[in-house]
């Protein structure tokens, strides 16, 4: 596909936002305030990331097609899950380990996202509004499942799908509609009545954003299934709301968002080293901006083209980047 500034732009935010809010997560018990951003970006980065994932799945279908998305997506998982381990034992961190169909933390990604792409063959084959709400329908069903937890990434991969399957079937016209003037600000008041939401309304267990638990493991095992749906209709409203702000123009920094996989996979190294030697608190918001500051470079570094050559072998299982480098000298 052509490229689109705004999509990269987009995934650049997104992914800015997956290692803040990574960085922040340690720190949300001690503040309220930390605790509220923290539960505001997680009803939407992760949906509007999955959903911007579906809409650059247009060429999903073909067996030569799966064949490339193996590679790309399981081989890296297969390669990360020993990194990880290996690098959980480094830092004294050995609880962590698990086996090679247990994600280790954002690994599920990858896992699911092979999986959307297989459950795309038959969805989409059947009309939009029947498929929507068939996958809505599972996502809710599977919480009452314990079964279906963890394990292969199973409930993230029924639960987010509907967002997967709504990017692969709109257009870059139907997205374009959300920066409209009228929508934009109705945006800003749906952002801010979520934050506020989040602020003032009982305390609840961020596993509802993350669905990877079920409903009984999230307290409520008879009426879960509702409080999926609103999950799933403010992950949804406020994912709009967000992509409405995102830029159209090209920036000198929106080449970032086409490297965003390398971010993804890596940041880990960061986050988990951070969190295992309590490296960081926040006792104001200039702290906390110093936060943001540090998820920045995070992305910038993890999105440089040194990172890129050393990684790419491992990620894409090639060397292109560090090939061209060569023959330039």
């Amino acid at each position: 596909m052509e490229r689109n500034a705004y999509f990269d732009n987009a995934k650049l935010l997104l992914i800015f936002l997956v290692v803040f809010g990574h960085v922040i997560q340690p720190i949300t018990i001690d503040s309220t305030g930390v605790n509220t951003l923290y539960k505001w970006i997680y009803t939407f980065h992760m949906p509007a990331f999955i959903f911007l994932a579906g809409f650059f799945a247009k060429g999903s279908g073909d067996k030569n097609y799966l064949l490339k998305l193996a590679k790309k997506l399981l081989l890296p998982y297969v390669i990360f899950q020993f990194i990880y381990s290996s690098y959980y034992i480094y830092i004294g961190d050995s609880v962590r380990l698990t086996d090679l169909f247990h994600p280790h933390w954002s690994l599920w990604f990858l896992f699911s996202l092979f999986s959307w792409h297989i459950l795309l063959y038959w969805f989409k084959r059947i009309p939009a509004v029947y498929s929507i709400s068939i996958t809505v329908l599972i996502g809710l069903i599977v919480g009452y499942f314990p079964e279906i937890g963890h394990q292969f990434s199973l409930s993230r991969t029924f639960v987010f799908f509907p967002f997967f399957l709504l990017g692969y079937l709109v257009t870059t016209d139907h997205v374009m509609r959300l920066k409209q003037k009228s929508f934009r600000i109705t945006s800003i008041i749906v952002m801010t009545i979520v934050a506020l939401a989040i602020y003032y309304a009982p305390e609840f267990n961020s596993g509802w954003l993350l669905a990877s638990k079920s409903y009984g493991d999230l307290g409520m095992p008879e009426y879960g299934g509702a409080a999926r749906l609103l999950v799933y209709i403010t992950a949804t409203l406020m994912a709009m709301s967000v992509l409405a702000w995102v830029p159209n123009k090209q920036y000198k920094f929106t080449k970032l968002g086409t490297r965003t996989l390398y971010v993804y996979l890596l940041h880990g190294i960061f986050i988990q080293y951070f969190r295992q030697n309590d490296v960081f608190y926040v006792d104001g918001v200039i702290d906390l901006f110093g936060l943001a500051v540090i998820s920045a470079g995070i992305v910038l570094l993890l999105s440089s083209r040194p990172i890129l050559s050393i990684s790419q072998p491992i990620i894409e299982g090639k060397a292109s980047i560090l090939k061209k480098y060569v023959a330039s000298k």
